[in-house]
């Protein structure tokens, strides 16, 4: 029997590794806007995944973050640092989608990525 939750768990980690992949290939190319677009999409499809496994759905990017630190950063079941992390890439991915004149570099931009990987 399908579970409907399940589903749609996996599905997002499944993109969530599809997206970082994203994230490394453009990384690669120095196409430095687009890889921190992916890479923020890539930690916001694993944390639906994690919210979802609560049971949470938020309906926004801010509701996603607002919920992830809640629930997982506050009680320190996932460490403050990678709470920071998302934060970060939820500002620059705000920044870089909408903002005039902004592009990102490797030096802002790299330590971010290797962190990620670690």
């Amino acid at each position: 029997m399908k579970d409907p939750k399940k589903d749609l768990i996996n599905y997002r980690i499944k993109r969530a590794k599809e997206t970082y992949l994203d994230a490394q290939i453009l990384a690669k190319e120095k196409r430095w806007n687009s890889a921190i677009n992916r890479l923020y999409y890539a930690a916001y499809y694993s944390i639906t995944a994690l919210l979802f496994s609560k049971n949470l759905q938020p309906t926004t990017h801010v509701g996603v973050k607002s919920n992830f630190s809640k629930h997982f950063i506050k009680p320190g079941t996932i460490s403050e640092d990678l709470g920071k992390i998302y934060s970060q890439l939820f500002t620059w991915r705000h920044k870089g989608d909408y903002a005039d004149l902004f592009d990102f570099d490797e030096e802002k931009s790299f330590p971010i990525l290797i962190r990620l990987i670690n």
